[in-house]
């Protein structure tokens, strides 16, 4: 075990966290953990076009759901912040001074046009491009002449070309990037903003990162972070580098938070313009008529919210992809944690369901893996039936009220020992939401309970279901004790006095009762309705019903 550990997550806040960020976070943090180290937050807000407002706190609310806690960062402090990049502008500007003091950086004056038409003619020469470095570096005048022009002036990081760049790499061993394969790039943007790959690495060496482990993604950045560090800090030892494996949807390619919006776009792309670019649409998912068409033309995707309410409201079901959209679908983040931890790493025996202390005893970054890992949604599932029946009654509960408030459930209503019991009675559901799914029609009223056409048809309509139904009726309008054992005893004798099946008798209850043939057991269920409820919704149903052929 290393003698000191700082690790780091730094999420751009541009949107929810996707389970790619989500297991980054969570292979520093239980890195951090084993080695009894340091785990800092770092919000890297410095691209000012794709910021969104809410999704910093987004992300550390996602981040707190999964029980990964910070010891510096937003909302904690620390010695080392401020943790956000943009409040961290006099930093970064020193040091692109100290650059272009040293001339291990210089001035360009490249408009998009201008570098959009280099491109293309190096392209048609060599097939690829690389940005050619002046003879004479620009001074600080031109920059200021360059500016008063109108023009943009960026700073670019005068790259090392005369020698290989080695990357050590924890998961991959010694990766060598060839002189020149690694061109001159920007460090300070027009706006005066840092570029990400300029700002970590100043963050890195000031919060004394030991370990950056990240994305494979990342690899191709490692060269020129490196080459920078050592033009800033010279021989200070740099950090250990471990690029995680990429992790591949079960439905083909990387995941990708792409998938949502895709899934969406595939729906409604054939629908009418005049409707999608209608203002009474617009309103109802809360985008203007400009953005709706750049959706449909795919030039750009709107921001999340956006996606999920045009999605309610044609009723498009999209995949989960945010962490957000795995608590709304009624995973633990216990099950989240333990899932997402075996994506990429192992503990070295066959152990898969594994608690939280478990993971952190186990966790080392020898354990790596390079092949890539699948995100195999019917394994998370089952890692999810698991956990249900592994965790506690009173964190059960506790995770189960707030699915609840997530989903606006009318279960709310429902006081601590309602919910325990629908938990109980439920025993072996595979997410929270189907508890919720199972139990809602406890909490409505009868005139909202929606009937299932197929149920209807097969139940109470195709067989003598309705007669059955007014035979149970008659026996529960008698009943003085209205427990689950004299409903069940009830139930059992008049299925053997008329020779039925058990099914024959509580099927066409339960379809009166909630609509549908799934609901948790008929005893229990018939017993937390009420007497004078089911009996209601015995009689709306028979009315209802009674003329359909």
């Amino acid at each position: 075990m290393p003698d000191k550990v700082v690790t780091r997550f730094a999420p751009s806040p541009t949107g929810y966290l996707h389970v790619g960020g989500a297991r980054t976070a969570l292979f520093n943090w239980l890195w951090a953990r084993r080695a009894g180290g340091t785990f800092i937050l770092r919000i890297e807000d410095t691209d000012q076009k794709r910021n969104t407002p809410t999704a910093a706190k987004q992300v550390m609310d996602d981040l707190r759901w999964l029980g990964i806690d910070w010891d510096e960062g937003p909302e904690v402090g620390g010695p080392n912040g401020p943790y956000l990049q943009s409040q961290r502008m006099d930093i970064y500007d020193k040091y692109v001074r100290q650059l272009l003091d040293e001339k291990k950086a210089y001035y360009c004056f490249d408009t998009a046009e201008d570098l959009d038409a280099l491109r293309e003619e190096a392209e048609a020469q060599t097939g690829g491009f690389a940005y050619q470095r002046p003879d004479e570096f620009p001074t600080a005048h031109d920059a200021e002449k360059a500016r008063a022009e109108g023009r943009p002036v960026t700073v670019r990081f005068a790259v090392p070309q005369d020698e290989p760049l080695v990357v050590q790499d924890v998961v991959r061993g010694e990766i060598t990037f060839a002189p020149g394969e690694i061109s001159d790039f920007i460090i300070q943007k027009s706006d005066g903003f840092p570029t990400y790959n300029f700002a970590c690495v100043v963050d890195d060496y000031l919060m004394k990162i030991t370990y950056v482990i990240r994305g494979q993604e990342h690899l191709n950045n490692t060269p020129g972070q490196q080459a920078l560090w050592r033009a800033l800090f010279h021989d200070t030892e740099l950090p250990k580098y471990a690029h995680m494996s990429v992790t591949v949807s079960d439905t083909g390619g990387k995941l990708s938070k792409r998938e949502r919006p895709k899934t969406l776009w595939n729906a409604i792309k054939d629908l009418s313009p005049d409707y999608l670019y209608s203002d009474e649409l617009c309103d109802i998912v809360k985008i203007n008529k400009n953005e709706m068409m750049n959706f449909v033309k795919r030039r750009i995707s709107p921001d999340m919210p956006a996606i999920d309410a045009m999605a309610e409201h044609f009723g498009v079901p999209l995949p989960e992809i945010n962490i957000v959209d795995f608590f709304r679908s009624g995973y633990l983040p216990e099950t989240m944690v333990n899932f997402l931890a075996l994506l990429g790493w192992n503990p070295g025996d066959n152990r898969e369901i594994m608690p939280l202390d478990e993971l952190i005893a186990a966790f080392d970054l020898s354990r790596l893996t390079k092949s890539n890992s699948l995100f195999d949604r019917k394994k998370l599932i089952a890692f999810n039936t698991e956990h249900i029946k592994m965790t506690s009654p009173d964190r059960l509960l506790r995770h189960f009220r707030d699915y609840l408030k997530v989903v606006n459930s009318p279960i709310l209503k429902a006081d601590e020992e309602h919910l325990s019991k629908l938990i109980q009675i439920c025993e072996g559901a595979r997410t929270l939401a189907d508890i919720e799914r199972k139990s809602r029609f406890l909490f409505l009223k009868k005139e909202e309970i929606e009937y299932d056409d197929e149920a209807v048809k097969k139940v109470l309509l195709k067989s003598d279901g309705l007669a059955v139904l007014a035979l149970v009726r008659n026996k529960l309008g008698a009943m003085d004790d209205f427990t689950e054992v004299a409903i069940e005893n009830m139930l059992r004798s008049l299925s053997e006095e008329k020779q039925l099946g058990l099914g024959k008798v509580a099927q066409p209850l339960r379809v009166a009762i909630c609509g549908c043939t799934i609901s948790p057991p008929i005893f229990d269920s018939v017993q937390m309705l009420g007497k004078e409820e089911t009996l209601a919704r015995i009689d709306n149903t028979r009315k209802k019903f009674a003329d359909v052929k």
